[in-house]
């Protein structure tokens, strides 16, 4: 797992054929160019053109598979709320790297300093799980009851 420190935010501008294949691309990310290509009207090179594009401004920052963790055997999906202190963030960071049950590592503003999504096989690993974290600072874990489709307006 890797740990971006330094993000540049500089924007690019994007026009409206690059935001609509931004969103084919994230609602239907099998789409091929030239399918991509009869949707936006664009030829399939020049799609592969404006994606290279996206890819090399690190609008487009990598490609994978939507997963059902339920049925990989981890159906009990919880977020992690931990406060801990500045001292604490690299080696909690170090410590997160570890647990392949945590998918999603945020850095907050506020009284807490991480949300952790995480998926675990059952109560008692995620127990093992909340107990490891808390060495550093004070955890509070939430259920989560249902998981609604993200936006994919960009």
């Amino acid at each position: 797992m890797t740990h971006n420190r330094h993000v540049q935010n500089a924007s690019i501008p994007l026009d409206r054929v690059d935001r609509e294949i931004l969103r084919l691309l994230m609602s239907e990310g099998r789409l091929g160019g030239a399918a991509i290509g009869r949707r936006v009207n664009l030829s399939q090179p020049a799609v592969s053109a404006r994606i290279k594009r996206l890819e090399d401004n690190g609008v487009i920052t990598g490609y994978g598979a939507r997963v059902d963790r339920r049925r990989l055997g981890r159906p009990i999906h919880a977020v992690a709320r931990l406060r801990t202190t500045q001292a604490n963030v690299a080696r909690a960071l170090d410590l997160f790297a570890t647990i392949p049950e945590i998918v999603s590592i945020y850095r907050l503003t506020g009284e807490d300093c991480f949300l952790l999504d995480l998926h675990a096989g059952d109560a008692e690993r995620l127990e093992a799980i909340v107990d490891s974290i808390a060495r550093f600072g004070p955890v509070t874990t939430s259920l989560v009851l249902r998981e609604y489709p993200a936006a994919t307006e960009v």
